[in-house]
């Protein structure tokens, strides 16, 4: 398609994002640039990211609603490591192209779930790139703390994961490679979005540490950790999907699954054992998982895949 770059669709995208705009949280006037004023007073965070490599994927099977749950999820899910509350947005849509139809649904789907988040979308940028091979949604959202913690694992605590569905929207450029041009259905499932489930949990039970398994995987885990180890067992119900098991196939090691892949596990608290039973009763699809011990901030695994015991 010929690039227009008046873009004659901008009103029909402000006219959008305006509707998300009646939020508990902030107040909007428009103008050239949309001004904000904040309707409460906590400390806030930002949070930027977008989808990568997964985009390819997204483009060509025109999934697009999927592409923007994915761009959500990985913002949100580290932004609830925070215990942020999100509250806007700014988008940065890439596309190859010049489609209006590809970008009006792209913005369509953000709208919907930012309405349902209570989340303004303030501004953004959409840009044709024609040296890409796919889209990216990028975008950087504002959160605020009500209550800041210490987020950091703790000798004697109990580690509890939260499945994945596969492989959520890290370690794609490893799948190109291992898979080249075939297509499999579990390339465009969209990230799982946890934050709702912190929420819920997170007044009720101590968190002394949390984690979103997403790009460097459980090498995340290390920077939680100061003279502990994560001890992470394969004697639990968070097994690796299949998709996992066919890139293991490809001879990726162990090792190297699980610095890039999440492994059916998205997401990891750190917490007594007591509030470990609460939040496994509480939360469907979570799972106790291991431990953590005095030890040199190593993550020791024993893999899902050979029973090995590897350290990362």
């Amino acid at each position: 398609m010929i690039y227009n770059p008046e873009k004659p669709y901008k009103e029909q995208i402000l006219g959008l994002i305006k509707k998300t705009w009646n939020t508990p949280y902030v107040s909007i006037h428009d103008g050239a640039y949309s001004v904000f004023r904040r309707k409460f007073d906590y400390p806030e965070v930002d949070h930027t990211d977008g989808i990568g490599t997964k985009g390819i994927y997204h483009w060509k099977k025109r999934s697009f609603k999927g592409a923007v749950l994915d761009a959500l999820a990985m913002n949100l899910n580290d932004l609830a490591m925070a215990r942020a509350v999100p509250y806007k947005l700014q988008c940065h849509i890439i596309v190859p192209e010049d489609d209006q139809r590809a970008i009006m649904e792209i913005i369509k789907s953000l709208v919907t779930e930012c309405m349902k988040l209570k989340i303004a979308i303030t501004g953004g940028e959409t840009s044709v790139q024609n040296n890409m091979d796919g889209l990216d949604i990028s975008l950087t959202v504002s959160g605020f703390v009500r209550r800041e913690k210490r987020n950091k694992f703790q000798a004697g605590d109990i580690l509890v994961g939260f499945a994945s569905n596969g492989l959520h929207s890290n370690g794609f450029t490893m799948v190109r490679n291992a898979f080249a041009n075939r297509f499999r259905k579990e390339l465009i499932e969209p990230t799982v979005m946890y934050l709702k489930s912190i929420q819920d949990i997170q007044e009720r039970y101590d968190i002394h540490g949390m984690m979103h398994i997403t790009g460097g995987a459980f090498t995340r885990l290390k920077g939680l950790l100061s003279k502990t180890d994560a001890v992470i067992t394969n004697d639990h119900s968070l097994k690796p999907q299949g998709i996992f098991r066919e890139l293991y196939a490809h001879r990726i090691t162990d090792r190297d699954m699980y610095k890039t892949f999440n492994c059916g596990i998205g997401f990891i608290l750190a917490v007594s054992k007591k509030d470990a039973l609460g939040i496994v009763t509480q939360i469907k699809g979570a799972d106790i998982i291991g431990e953590v011990t005095q030890g040199s901030g190593k993550v020791r695994i024993a893999s899902m895949f050979s029973g090995k015991r590897i350290k990362i």
